[in-house]
């Protein structure tokens, strides 16, 4: 690691449709978890707020939620809205690269599923139940039991149910 104090931000999104969540599949020629399960979502990019008028002098505001959302309308084609923070969790890939990922929960707002090719090639609505039979990336089902609470008002710290 040669900046350890330098950290990839990813934030991604847990949409729920009415009791269903939105997962995708990482595409077979991802370098991170390829064919595996997940929530959509992606990196935030400088130029996702400097091409952008700051709203008060020196900064900019809703960062991550501007992110979120174009990460996820280019990954699914969907649009979001009432954006909530769930957990977040850091690691150290094996390339070596550090990473920050901001887990959010976000209500289907509207539109209709097109993946992008080269992120996800599978898409499906699943409930708490269904999603146990998905070949999960290490974390996610715990996220989705974690966004469920949250949906019924009881916020909780992650735990490994």
């Amino acid at each position: 690691m040669t900046n350890q104090l330098l950290f990839e931000v990813v934030i991604t999104a847990i949409i729920y449709q009415e009791d269903k969540y939105l997962i995708t599949r990482r595409a077979a020629t991802k370098k991170r978890f390829p064919k595996m399960w997940t929530v959509p979502g992606g990196r935030l990019e400088t130029d996702d707020f400097v091409s952008l008028p700051k709203e008060t002098k020196e900064y900019w505001y809703n960062v991550l939620e501007k992110t979120l959302r174009r990460e996820v309308k280019e990954e699914t084609g969907l649009d979001i809205k009432n954006i909530e923070y769930v957990t977040s969790l850091a690691t150290v890939h094996a390339d070596g690269a550090p990473s920050l990922v901001i887990s959010c929960l976000a209500e289907y707002a509207n539109s209709e599923v097109k993946l992008q090719a080269e992120e996800t090639d599978q898409f499906a609505w699943v409930s708490l139940a269904e999603a146990k039979d998905y070949d999960l990336i290490d974390g996610i089902y715990d996220e989705l039991v974690m966004a469920e609470q949250q949906r019924l008002g009881q916020k909780q710290e992650w735990s490994r149910g």
